[in-house]
């Protein structure tokens, strides 16, 4: 005990308490922690198995640099972020310049290297104090115990993952056969924020979900071998993703889930690397050129003054005299990462539940046609659900993913993006495409506007993680809702207004991503991955300035001749190559609503398969789309 109370030997073990402390910080800011127990117990197991492993604080103290050098990252992103690092975190770091670190930083730069200063000092203390030691040594027998004992329950753990673990029993046959109908549906439904299971999660897993609903035997995942699963009682009391959560070792899960998801992201656009649109600009003038496009998150179309709605959530852009509004736009599919790639590429609605694409998107088309290209985007660049959109987004020239905070209740507002977009309008660059992915309306809608936006009242504003399942809230979710489409309106005036200033030849598209279902009427239905038309149909509009109609007078004719044309997210990208005379390969002029060529074509929807949308009856509250005959099988 002496020894252990000596200067040197209380500061290393001083400084490792408080490396494991760091995911405990939250607390002292008032939040509530998922799973603290856990966490301990995950952290005083790894520090025992690395102990034992290594035997002595020298051999494994070089491996704790990088939980040192993270720490004042985390504690900043926790105090303002509400979050830890992330795999989103990491590709930023990873995909930022210097020059863009300095831009962000500004003057905070000087704080940052003083306290990176202080943390590599503090580290090299305990480096010192480490390797002087010989006290803090495990010799005992009990090391060979505790390599033992974690070695079981990781080869335990292991083997439940691998071939499932069976699932609890009920209290009761009839329990297990009535089972706890939830207050309102959200299963399937895509819901969740940066504090839940994920983002656009529309795809649960039905049978597992079922297997514990009814105490039958839990999946297994798909192995060659079928071993017996194992028995609910051998089940480690612990969640993966905690262990993520835990400081300093989780450090090493986060790396590896980057690295899949870097993985991932090379694989998918490997598919496309060699592909060539041959794209170029009809008649190419020598006046500057800028293409906004604008993707919305989660925005209804019956939501949009614009489009009727009694609430006037659109007060700036019914002012604006060029802008067109589309007034039956379609999207196939109501998930952000399976939609956004139908938008931005030609790859077809039916195969937009499949993984990657052969082909690349519009912003390739537009650098061959010598546009600079640029994705800016208030949304996430990596995670389970954000990757399919981000391979298409390094195909531009400058890329900047600028929401710190995923989908919490701490993410930036969309207005983050004006000073990238006027940084981009100031580039030398004479054409440009610039691609505005903003975070919309999506949950927790009160938090995606400030306050001088909390217009209808009850609303959510300044409510933490409300229970979005109690329909009782129907109310204060709607108007939070409708405030989040005001603010909307006001973004995009703005985005509208910068353009204007410029004085040049320009022109931007809006299209949301997906709609919400709202509780309406008496359905039962919140949120996102459903099959109601509340999804389908999304708010989209084009703007152009005086310019634009004197360089493309044809084009604006028949953009407001096709206004009220049956249009789906398909259209897209036709019609945005077209908007600037971006010819290519392959072409499809008929798809586009800004040619005199332009038909309509079928629409399909996610919905029991793929949906005829103009074969179809809207059914019920939830007006669930129903195609009147056998809707196409779909592959995954």
């Amino acid at each position: 005990m002496r020894t252990l109370l000596r200067p040197a030997h209380l500061f290393l073990l001083l400084s490792y308490l408080l490396l494991s402390a760091v995911p405990f910080v939250p607390a002292l800011l008032g939040r509530r922690l998922e799973r603290p127990w856990q966490l301990l117990g995950i952290e005083a197991a790894a520090w025992i198995g690395v102990w034992a492993l290594c035997k002595r604080p020298a051999y494994f103290h070089w491996l704790l640099l990088p939980a040192f050098l993270a720490v004042p990252t985390e504690l900043y992103l926790f105090i303002f972020y509400g979050q830890g690092i992330s795999t989103h975190h990491l590709g930023i770091i990873a995909e930022t310049s210097p020059k863009e670190s300095l831009e962000f930083l500004g003057q905070k730069v000087w704080l940052m290297l003083a306290v990176m200063a202080g943390v590599i000092a503090w580290w090299w203390l305990t480096w010192r104090a480490a390797r002087a030691t010989r006290a803090l040594d495990w010799n005992h027998a009990s090391r060979r115990l505790a390599l033992a004992a974690l070695a079981a329950a990781a080869c335990l753990g292991a083997y439940g993952h691998e071939f499932g673990i069976r699932a609890k029993a009920p209290a009761s046959a009839a329990a297990a056969k009535a089972g706890a109908p939830a207050p309102a549906s959200v299963a399937a439904s895509g819901f969740g924020d940066g504090d839940a299971a994920g983002e656009d999660e529309e795809e649960e897993d039905a049978e597992e979900d079922s297997a514990s609903d009814t105490g039958s035997v839990a999946p297994a995942r798909h192995t060659r071998l079928k071993w017996p699963r194992l028995p609910h009682w051998a089940r480690l009391p612990v969640q993966l993703d905690t262990f993520g959560n835990s400081w300093p070792f989780g450090l090493v899960a986060r790396g590896a889930d980057f690295y899949t998801e870097r993985r991932y992201l090379s694989e998918l656009g490997s598919k496309s690397s060699a592909f060539t649109f041959s794209a170029r600009q009809a008649e190419p003038g020598p006046a500057p050129e800028v293409v906004v496009m604008v993707i919305g998150e989660s925005s209804r179309y019956d939501r949009w003054s614009l489009n009727g709605y009694e609430r006037d959530t659109n007060p700036l852009l019914k002012q604006e005299s060029n802008l067109v509004t589309l007034r039956d736009v379609i999207t196939a599919v109501s998930a952000t990462r399976l939609s956004v790639p139908v938008i931005i590429s030609r790859k077809p609605a039916t195969q937009s539940l499949k993984d990657g694409f052969s082909e690349k998107s519009f912003l390739t088309a537009y650098k061959e046609a010598g546009f600079k290209t640029y994705w800016l985007s208030n949304q996430i660049s990596f995670g389970q659900f954000d990757t399919p959109v981000s391979v298409f987004a390094k195909e531009a020239d400058v890329i900047q993913f600028l929401n710190l905070g995923g989908f919490t209740n701490n993410s930036n507002f969309d207005q983050i993006l004006f000073d990238p977009l006027k940084n981009a309008l100031a580039d030398p660059a004479p054409k440009k495409l610039i691609v505005l992915h903003s975070l919309g309306s999506h949950w927790n809608y009160s938090q995606r506007y400030p306050k001088q936006f909390d217009k209808w009242q009850p609303s959510l504003y300044g409510v933490d993680k409300p229970v979005y399942t109690d329909i009782k809230i129907k109310p204060q979710l709607n108007n939070s809702y409708d405030s989040s489409i005001l603010y909307t309106d006001w973004f995009l005036a703005q985005v509208i207004a910068t353009l204007k200033d410029r004085q040049q030849l320009a022109s931007l598209m809006y299209v949301a991503d997906h709609g919400q279902t709202l509780y309406d009427g008496s359905c039962r239905l919140a949120f996102h991955g459903h099959n109601t038309q509340y999804e389908f149909h999304v708010p989209a509009f084009v703007w152009y300035s005086g310019q634009y109609e004197e360089r493309y007078p044809d084009k604006v004719a028949q953009l407001k001749r096709h206004r009220k044309a049956r249009l789906a997210t398909e259209n897209i990208f036709h019609s945005l190559l077209d908007m600037a005379d971006i010819r290519y390969a392959g072409e499809r002029l008929e798809w586009s609503f800004l040619n005199k060529q332009f038909k309509q074509h079928k629409r399909y929807v996610d919905s029991y398969g793929w949906s005829n949308y103009d074969n179809a009856v809207i059914k019920g509250d939830c007006r669930e789309v129903i195609d009147k005959s056998k809707p196409m099988a779909q592959e995954k």
